[in-house]
């Protein structure tokens, strides 16, 4: 038997961790570390220090190198093909590393159900025995760097994709959008007018980085600060909230 634990570790701070995921690590036979290439070695590197932090026992860590995903017009086909390829190291690592059985842990960046396939790829394994360990996401890290509430009083909320914004605007159903996954900042096709923006990268790391304001004056610096610190980092990982004023 194979048990997988999906422990959410928030974003990358330590101290997101649940004590619930602290437990989840320490009970684990192995944990999997995925590498993703020279310019992301900030991440491995963050996954490595929270298992220093909070292992006290020995736990094997074995870290593997991420496939890439293609780059092709059909982006729903070209996330399958990955999926498929991830499930394949997944279960080449527990056959070398867990050959009797036992628990794996896979550290999932935010929450392993919010915008993370982690579930969609396990259920490519036969057999698995899963638990999910919820973490901090980014989106209430967002709202927490801001001091503001995720959702207008009575409101609703809407969580999309910059792909999805880009392709077919503002959604109808919702004065406040949360988008995630945005390379291309989407914010920027839409009509400015009436609407405030925040904006926050590398949430609860060190060099965190927070802009709000109207989105009219607000999104050309957005645009050219996350360009800078996507620069100096070599990647970046970053979230915003849009909302429609009333009245």
């Amino acid at each position: 038997m194979i048990r997988l634990s999906l422990i959410g570790i928030g974003t990358g701070n330590p101290d997101h961790l649940t004590l619930a995921a602290i437990r989840a690590m320490n009970d684990a036979d192995l944990i999997l570390l995925p590498r993703k290439g020279d310019a992301k070695s900030d991440l491995i590197d963050l996954r490595r220090t929270i298992c220093a932090q909070v292992l006290d026992r020995p736990v094997s860590i074995v870290e593997f190198d991420m496939p890439t995903r293609a780059d092709q017009p059909a982006y729903v086909d070209a996330v399958l093909d990955w999926h498929d390829a991830i499930a394949g190291l997944w279960m080449e690592q527990i056959r070398q590393h867990l050959p009797d059985g036992g628990t794996l842990a896979l550290l999932v960046w935010g929450d392993p159900s919010l915008y993370d396939s982690s579930l969609r790829i396990a259920a490519r394994l036969p057999g698995l025995d899963i638990s999910v360990i919820p973490g901090i996401t980014s989106m209430q890290a967002l709202t927490a760097a801001h001091a503001i509430c995720l959702n207008d009083l009575a409101e609703p909320v809407l969580i999309t994709t910059g792909r999805r914004l880009r392709e077919q605007g503002w959604p109808a159903c919702a004065s406040t959008i949360v988008v995630m996954l945005d390379g291309g900042c989407a914010f920027q096709t839409l009509k400015p007018e009436g609407i405030d923006i925040w904006w926050g990268a590398y949430l609860g790391m060190p060099h965190q980085a927070l802009c709000h304001g109207p989105l009219s004056s607000t999104g050309a610096r957005i645009v050219a600060q996350r360009a800078m610190l996507r620069e100096e980092h070599g990647w970046i990982m970053d979230i915003y909230l849009l909302r429609r004023r009333s009245g």
